[in-house]
């Protein structure tokens, strides 16, 4: 899930060019060229870690002759206090790499955690913890890179990785007379055979429709946790059942609860809260 080299090298060039990295008034005009450091660093509030090699690349991006020393690795479960690195050599380059890298690693980490939450609180059911595609533009597989990391799995990458027809895509096509099953049926003549077609519904009549049409994955939209159950107890032996919609950590244990094989959660990319991370310095003259 994480990108490929060359997609990863995009990412950090536009943000670093965002940061004007190279134009850093403030170490260019103060600090002196032969300044060095070792910087640890150091979360501040226990979490999963997610994102040290997105930080050491970007500092290496900086300046390649600053030494990035990995403490902790990504997935591992941090303590408040606890040293995930260090990186060493110029001060002024540090300094303009620090935002950008703590700015990944802070908020991969954040979605980490979350995710870890979320799976935390279902352990013991048949549930699996899935994404969205409510992630920021341009930065998708490291979202969902970190919810991997958080222990949860990952839905559609983009609109070609499988055939969901939404409540939009029905009404859309309300005047074309077609129904449910005929348009599944047509999905399934016409998109990739390896793809599976999963279609949204909002009531437990609406879910028993879709699962009779031949849909592969139901997916309950802010359902009611009774109507779940009784959803799951007609059509799990048909399909896949997924939950969405209003799903929080006071509820999802619940929501596991009704038997359902998914539960699709777009807070742990749109609304998680960046981990504490921070950057240590000690100089020295050289």
């Amino acid at each position: 899930m994480i990108p490929d080299p060359g997609e990863l090298d995009a990412i950090i060039n536009r943000a670093l060019a965002e940061d004007a990295v190279g134009s850093d008034a403030t170490s260019l005009s103060l600090i002196p060229p032969n300044l060095e450091a070792t910087a640890s660093l150091v979360t501040k509030q226990p979490g999963i870690l997610a994102g040290i090699h997105i930080a050491d690349a970007v500092f290496k991006r900086v300046n390649p002759d600053l030494k990035f020393v990995c403490r902790l690795q990504d997935g591992d479960r941090l303590a408040a206090g606890k040293t995930l690195a260090t990186v060493s050599g110029s001060i002024a380059s540090i300094l303009s790499g620090e935002r950008t890298a703590l700015n990944f690693l802070q908020r991969m980490s954040g979605i980490a955690t979350l995710t870890d939450l979320y799976v935390s609180a279902v352990e013991g059911t048949n549930a699996s913890i899935v994404d969205t595609r409510k992630t920021v533009p341009g930065l998708r597989r490291l979202d969902k890179y970190s919810v991997h990391i958080g222990g949860g799995r990952n839905h559609r990458m983009n609109l070609s990785d499988g055939v969901l027809i939404k409540d939009n895509h029905i009404a859309a096509l309300r005047s074309t007379g077609n129904t449910l099953e005929q348009l599944i049926k047509q999905a399934r003549s016409t998109a990739p055979h390896t793809l599976k077609i999963e279609v949204e519904v909002e009531s437990v009549e609406g879910a028993i429709s879709a699962a009779s049409a031949g849909a592969d994955i139901v997916m309950l939209d802010n359902m009611h946790p009774d109507d779940m159950r009784s959803a799951v107890a007609q059509i799990s032996d048909q399909c896949i059942v997924e939950a969405s919609g209003g799903i929080t950590l006071a509820n999802v244990a619940e929501v596991a609860s009704t038997g359902v094989d998914f539960i699709s959660i777009g807070a742990l990319t749109h609304s998680p809260m960046a981990l504490d991370i921070s950057l240590d310095y000690q100089t020295k003259i050289t």
